[in-house]
């Protein structure tokens, strides 16, 4: 299974970006697991962003993103999205998508809760 985040770069805050997250992989689908978005900042700590359903049903934010990010998926491109408006300073990170081992969007909380993790993408906001 391969996970390539793509789609960051350098914007000023109050832009938007769309990311991406290719899965690649001779069975693998996206349509079988819980996808969530999780970011790294320098110095601190992985955390989560952002999660869909296997059905596209139901989607998890973290309260910072709550109104400003939105992930959906293309089941047919095997494409996993993470579309951020309205970026603040403090969305600095890099970014990676993941596929979760459980069952609903709460389960891609934690990242013991998450199975792989693809490259990441870094994402710099600019005040």
């Amino acid at each position: 299974v391969q996970l390539q985040a793509s789609g960051g770069g350098l914007v000023q805050a109050g832009g938007s970006l769309r990311l991406s997250c290719a899965a690649s992989g001779r069975t693998f689908r996206i349509s079988s697991y819980v996808m969530g978005w999780f970011r790294q900042a320098p110095g601190k700590e992985r955390e989560f962003v952002a999660a869909i359903s296997r059905d596209s049903g139901s989607t998890l934010y973290t309260d910072s993103v709550k109104g400003r990010f939105t992930i959906s998926r293309d089941t047919a491109k095997n494409t996993v999205y993470l579309q951020m408006n309205s970026l603040k300073f403090e969305d600095t990170a890099v970014y990676y998508c993941a596929t979760s081992i459980g069952y609903t969007c709460y389960d891609a909380i934690s990242l013991y809760g998450m199975e792989y993790f693809g490259k990441g993408t870094l994402v710099t906001v600019s005040s």
